[in-house]
């Protein structure tokens, strides 16, 4: 039987333009996906400006946590560029020529037809204690460093030539230094159910996970993922222990479980109706067509989409949806008559077997003491039958619509399986 320990890294993302938010820092979470698949642990990202004592510190404090420090940015020809030479001072060695490195950058000037000058020859200028690592893409060498039982490696910002770094450089050189456990994940996607009383329901299921299997809970807008994750030796083990726990937790969740690891919720809602040979048709007055945009972002989406309408003044839901002026004069637009009507009038309109409708006061203005910012009534029509239902959501415009999307397709989820059982 193989032994491993868990092996820890430690990101160190360093530049001025990334805490002033001119550039996204995309680079940490690509690194932190592919060191995940080989079973090497992110245990802290840091993002650092071109500051001394800063970068040092970093470094530092890296060196206590991690066994593998993987460092982006800083690595230009310019003043400002402070990575390179506070290595050197950090490993106490100085900076010198690398042959290599040079004619490495001579050639890339040489096949672009320009010059090199001598602030690109500083380029090949690298520290002492560090082994050089050729870049194919672009004139800043990596730099691999082992110092006190510890592996660095810098790379450049550009995300292109880190990428090529890591998967050329970096993950083989991991791979063939550390014994190394095999991981697998599995996401179970929940929707209908806040992470609160999700965990209440499964505690003791969790409580009694085998010590291999992590539990964490990753809510997003209107949803829970629960992710597990096992340690292990036996790739296939580890997903059959994975499987197992998930059949033990599927009968106390069951009905809040649209999918796993990245099916989305349209995904799930057109699979669904594709199976039962249904159509669905919407009717959109808040979300003002963007429950339309996530059920044809899905392609095949024409099988089962018969189209939308967005009246989003009252004379519209009369004249072209058949709302009743009674209705909307008594009740207003933001209530359980009109979107029955609605849900019902869309349905047959487009002659579709499923007919939804929403209609709310998004925000920020609006709203009154009866009815405020963030009141929505959804509804889904079905042959015999039509559910509804009220949302008490919150000031933000953006994301009510975006709560309400979801809201709608797990409503419309939800009836088909009731529809079709």
């Amino acid at each position: 039987m193989v032994n491993y320990k868990e092996v820890k890294a430690e990101i160190i993302s360093i530049g001025d333009e990334l805490l002033y938010g001119q550039i996204t820092d995309t680079n940490s979470q690509w690194i932190s996906q592919e060191l995940d698949k080989i079973g090497v642990r992110v245990v802290h990202r840091s993002t650092i400006g071109d500051n001394r004592d800063s970068i040092l510190a970093a470094f530092a404090d890296a060196e206590k946590r991690a066994d593998i420090i993987l460092i982006t940015g800083g690595l230009g020809p310019t003043n400002d560029d402070l990575t390179k030479p506070l290595l050197a001072e950090y490993f106490g060695c100085g900076i010198e020529m690398v042959p290599e490195a040079l004619e490495a950058v001579r050639t890339f000037f040489e096949k672009r037809g320009r010059e090199l000058t001598e602030l690109n020859r500083f380029q090949a200028h690298l520290p002492t204690k560090c082994n050089y690592v050729p870049n194919d893409l672009g004139t800043a060498p990596g730099m691999w460093f082992e110092e006190n039982g510890k592996k660095w490696m810098s790379m450049p910002g550009v995300p292109h030539e880190m990428k090529n770094l890591m998967t050329q450089h970096v993950i083989t050189k991991i791979r063939s230094l550390f014994t190394l456990p095999n991981i697998y994940h599995k996401v179970i996607k929940t929707v209908g159910i806040g992470e609160s009383w999700l965990a209440d329901l499964i505690k003791d299921w969790e409580n009694n996970l085998p010590s291999h299997i992590k539990l964490a809970y990753l809510p997003s807008l209107g949803q829970v993922k629960l992710r597990l994750t096992a340690f292990g030796e036996d790739p296939i083990d580890l997903q059959n222990d994975v499987e197992n726990e998930i059949e033990k937790v599927k009968p106390l969740i069951e009905k809040y479980i649209y999918g796993y690891n990245k099916e989305t919720l349209e995904e799930t809602v057109g699979r669904l109706l594709k199976q039962k040979d249904k159509k669905v048709s919407l009717a959109e007055s808040c979300t003002g067509g963007y429950i339309s945009h996530l059920i044809t972002s899905i392609a095949g989406s024409s099988d089962y989409f018969q189209g939308s309408m967005i009246p989003y003044h009252n004379t519209f839901k009369n004249k072209l949806l058949g709302v009743e002026n009674e209705i909307l004069e008594t009740y207003g637009a933001v209530s359980e008559p009109t979107i029955i009507q609605m849900a019902e009038n869309i349905r047959k309109k487009f002659n579709a077997d499923f007919g939804l409708a929403s209609s709310g006061i998004a925000g920020p203005g609006g709203g009154w003491a009866e009815k405020p910012v963030g009141t929505v009534w959804i509804a889904c029509a079905f042959e015999g039958k039509t559910v509804t239902k009220k949302l008490q959501l919150t000031q933000d415009r953006m994301l009510n619509i975006q709560l309400t999307a979801v809201a709608v397709l797990n409503l419309l989820r939800l009836s088909i399986l009731e529809k079709t059982e």
